[in-house]
């Protein structure tokens, strides 16, 4: 039963995530919106890095992006401060997108009979597996809003 739910948590918020960005027309992606600081394309890779920290890194489970998602979406990165030689370092959408979706086939891969596994000690203060897949969730619903905000700003202009 707790699988199940910490899995369907993920999913809606996950599921959620896709949806939004692929209402995003190609030449949008890049854009960033009056109002915000960054792009979709930004928040895409961001999710990407970020789950992989809050479940693998902080899990001590081994990791599978390249470092440099780590110079260009990790926190306190913006896709307005990228300087040249980051720009052509940037993984394609489509890229990024199959990415995700193998992340998500590794979580539960990994972690699909090891919820209540303990984990190191850690600043989220997840005790096991389950509450590290709980707060990638929470951090996808955060995006999830900032990016339905983003398309409703490039919508209306």
């Amino acid at each position: 039963m707790r699988r199940d739910f910490v899995y369907h948590i993920y999913n809606v918020e996950y599921d959620k995530f896709l949806d939004l960005l692929s209402k995003c027309s190609e030449d949008k992606r890049m854009v960033v919106p009056e109002g915000f600081n960054t792009s979709l394309y930004w928040h895409l890779g961001h999710v990407l890095r970020v789950t992989e920290f809050i479940v693998f890194d902080l899990a001590a489970q081994p990791t599978t992006l390249p470092q440099k998602y780590h110079e260009l979406f990790f926190y306190g990165t913006k896709a307005t401060e990228w300087n040249a030689e980051q720009l052509a370092q940037l993984p394609d959408w489509d890229t990024m997108i199959a990415q995700i979706k193998e992340q998500r086939e590794h979580l539960y891969n990994t972690f699909k009979d090891r919820l209540d596994e303990s984990v190191p000690e850690n600043f989220k203060k997840a005790e096991n597996f389950g509450e590290l897949i709980l707060t990638a969730a929470a951090h996808l619903s955060n995006h999830n809003g900032v990016v339905a905000a983003m398309l409703q700003v490039m919508k209306q202009k």
